[in-house]
């Protein structure tokens, strides 16, 4: 197994932590089209936080690994002549949905490409990318043989292993979490498996087939979807009857075999994507999805029920609603981490403001320029020092817990928690 070279193609929050822990045993490159992205890491640094500066240094080298006949290390790279001696390549790649929520594999298929360019005889190509069953060998090898000039399982040989990174989880961690593995020979599933072995701790499961794989990571997130979807719909039942979800929630959870789902705004590249990967693939065979598209659609109404309620709370303590100054806290998809990838809480301010009210976003997590590039919207890392008629809790961030709220309210104003964090600090919750 030492003689396997790796190059993790997309250095992102699934990437990176890949690649760092593959190098503390094999020489990795890591390429990325991003050199903004590739420069911070070369200076010991990942702003999505997923890998810690100490830990990112510990296994940065400035040269390339290959070239310099190093065992272990990575080197961060935006250049294609820096992964042509690699003879494992690890396609990490977002695969996000368009405005119609149709699957957009244009990444995979760039990166496809990309590693088309420099693939030699006998090497293997693993794809870590969520897609649809059938995707690796319907849309991604086509693109490997035309522009390698190879023929698939003669020259070259792939790979599936889906990701399952959390982000913001420090606890479950990619080497801490199972790995399934596939490949495309009996003998090419083996090799990918025992090379993920290497570095999992948790173990792995070697799947009997890609399209397996592929399925197996597409319903795990949309089964997530779905559960999510039932409590939201029992949060609006509940609300109509004056009944406390939570309370609901808990007595229910005192069953061995109740699900622990809670309500709220279910986005991020995972649960707010794949459901639409597998309701497509479905429809393309002739059968329309009616339970996962129901529950993706309940999902993606929660925004605009947050703040109608909110806007009938306000009205209910007899607060103006425009031209309300009102303060959203958190725009990330999730609780304690810097991703703002289809986050749900967009849909929440958007909505707000088409009641005409001022919104002020406050993340200390989010990155402003990030936030304005990909919403149009400004957003704060700083506390706001003015006060507002209504404050409306999105994200569980740690900070929020010991936020004065005193401090932001205004005498008669009002508190929305979407999380169910604030206890009685607030005047409604989800």
């Amino acid at each position: 197994m030492k003689n396997h070279k790796i190059a993790i193609i997309g250095l992102g929050y699934v990437g990176l932590p890949l690649a760092r822990l593959f190098a503390t045993k094999y020489p990795v490159v890591g390429f990325d089209i991003n050199q903004k992205r590739v420069k911070q890491l070369n200076e010991g640094h990942d702003d999505t936080l997923e890998v810690e500066d100490e830990v990112l240094q510990s296994v940065l080298l400035t040269e390339n690994p290959i070239d310099t006949n190093k065992d272990f290390g990575l080197f961060c790279t935006y250049e294609i002549n820096d992964i042509e001696d690699c003879n494992i390549f690890i396609v990490t790649v977002p695969t996000p949905v368009d405005k119609n929520n149709r699957p957009i594999l244009t990444p995979l298929i760039k990166a496809s490409e990309t590693v088309g360019k420099v693939l030699k005889k006998d090497d293997i190509v693993i794809y870590e990318s969520t897609v649809y069953p059938g995707a690796t060998e319907d849309e991604c090898v086509p693109v490997l043989e035309r522009i390698s000039g190879m023929n698939f399982n003669t020259d070259f040989y792939v790979g599936y292993s889906p990701e399952r990174i959390n982000p913001g989880d420090k606890l479950h961690t990619v080497e801490k979490i199972l790995k399934v593995t596939s490949g495309s020979t009996p003998e090419t599933g083996k090799l990918v498996d025992k090379l993920y072995a290497e570095v999992i701790t948790a173990g792995t499961h070697l799947a009997p087939s890609i399209k397996v794989a592929e399925a197996a990571k597409v319903i795990e997130n949309s089964q997530r979807d779905i559960n999510i979807a039932f409590v939201n719909e029992l949060a609006k039942i509940f609300n109509l009857m004056g009944i406390d979800t939570q309370a609901v929630l808990e007595a229910a959870g005192t069953k061995w075999n109740f699900l622990p789902f809670k309500p709220g705004l279910v986005g991020g590249h995972c649960i707010g994507v794949d459901p639409y990967y597998l309701a497509q693939k479905a429809q393309e065979v002739g059968y329309h999805p009616e339970i996962i598209l129901a529950g993706r659609r309940l999902n993606d109404s929660m925004g605009e029920y947050v703040a109608s309620q909110v806007v009938k709370l306000m009205l209910k303590h007899d607060l103006k609603i425009k031209n309300a100054n009102v303060l959203v806290l958190g725009i990330t998809f999730k609780e304690n981490c810097p991703d703002v990838r289809n986050t749900k809480a967009v849909d929440v301010v958007r909505q707000l403001m088409s009641y005409e009210t001022n919104v002020d976003i406050y993340d200390p997590w989010a990155s402003p320029d990030e936030v304005e590039h990909e919403y149009g919207i400004k957003s704060f890392k700083e506390t706001p020092s003015k006060k507002y008629e209504a404050v409306v809790l999105c994200v569980a961030h740690k900070e929020f817990l010991d936020l004065d709220l005193d401090e932001l309210k205004t005498e008669s104003a009002v508190v929305y928690d979407v999380k169910g964090i604030l206890g009685d600090k607030c005047d409604a919750k989800l």
